[in-house]
Formats: C-alpha cells, sequence, structure tokens
C-alpha cells in the first residue's frame, strides 16, 4: 500500500516501551507498550505501509510515526445494546405522563 503527499493515512508510534511504564498499572497492561494511533494528511511526498513519516492532524498539529493504513475510515463502536436500557425512554415517557412528550 502506497501513499502520496496529501493522502489521509493513520500512523501508529510506540510512546512508552514496557520498561518504560508507571509501576501503578495492572500487570498485563504493564507488559505492553504505550502506543499512539492517529489519522492525518501525508507531508512526506510518497510512503510505503512501515515507512516513517510526517502527518498533519485535522486540527493542524504534525506529527510523526509508522505509515499504517490509507485512507483509514472512522469506525466508531458503542459496543453490543444492553437490552435492559432499550427500553427507558419509553418508560420514562409513561411514568411521567403526557404533560410530558
Amino acid at each position: 500500500m502506497k501513499a502520496i503527499k496529501g493522502d489521509w493515512v493513520r500512523i501508529k508510534k510506540i510512546v512508552l516501551k514496557v520498561g518504560e511504564r508507571s509501576n501503578n498499572l495492572p500487570d498485563d497492561t504493564k507488559k505492553v507498550p504505550l502506543e499512539m494511533w492517529d489519522k492525518g494528511f501525508l507531508l512526506n511526498e510518497h510512503a510505503s505501509l512501515g515507512d516513517w513519516v510526517k502527518v498533519e492532524t485535522i486540527i493542524g498539529r504534525v506529527i510523526e510515526g509508522e505509515f499504517v493504513q490509507a485512507d483509514p475510515s472512522y469506525d466508531v463502536n458503542y459496543g453490543a445494546s444492553v437490552n435492559e436500557t432499550l427500553y427507558i425512554g419509553k418508560q420514562l415517557r409513561e411514568m411521567l405522563g403526557d404533560e410530558h412528550e
């Protein structure tokens, strides 16, 4: 996968290695590095997967990292629905009566 200057890309960077992380973390968290993942517009003339690149984020910050994906999408997920919460609005309106609709 390749990208050229101005393309929307995703990068990643190791912020803290395993031995550099706080001792106050849970054991399973201490065992992995702290990673930064971000998206931005490629500032390098061209890049291939794995290259170290500079990007400008949507808010104008210039950051560096390993090029890991071209044209990344936003994939927000709030998890599986919780059945107990699906009817809260309807039940509340019934409890409050017609004057609160």
